[in-house]
């Protein structure tokens, strides 16, 4: 399938995309912070700079989209339909690099929890798993 937009048009809309505040993250915020938690964000000192970073309770949260980091089994996930030789590796690379500085976290003795950008669709159900996740024990 060819791409109905031009190179400067495709790279326009590209451009906007934000690795930063962007809805998602900001709805798990909104979230967390209305639970009562208090967090740091994108801690560049970390890898991967987690998107909420818990000091005192060694724990962080990243939030996922599903189409750039490659949610498993979800229909957001799609592959584009032009330019596969091209997106294949750099999602599959995203993937790998988040598969990596979730390791790293882990081997420091960081806590990670992924928030899947489809999984903002249930807030009572993602409550209960965030609230269960900071409130563990390690």
């Amino acid at each position: 399938m060819v791409d109905t937009l031009t190179p400067e048009e495709r790279s326009e809309i590209m451009a906007r995309v934000r690795s930063k505040n962007m809805r998602p993250e900001l709805a798990v915020r909104m979230l967390v912070f209305a639970m009562g938690y208090r967090y740091r964000l994108h801690a560049r000192d970390l890898p991967g700079s987690p998107d909420l970073v818990f000091r005192r309770r060694r724990k962080v949260i990243f939030v996922h989209g599903c189409f750039w980091h490659r949610h498993s089994n979800c229909a957001l996930a799609r592959l584009p339909k032009s330019r596969i030789e091209f997106w294949t590796p750099k999602l599959e690379g995203n993937r790998k690099r988040d598969e990596k500085n979730r390791r790293a976290l882990r081997r420091d003795g960081w806590s990670v929890l992924t928030v899947w950008e489809c999984q903002l669709k249930s807030s009572s159900a993602l409550e209960r798993r965030i609230r269960r996740f900071l409130d563990a024990e390690c």
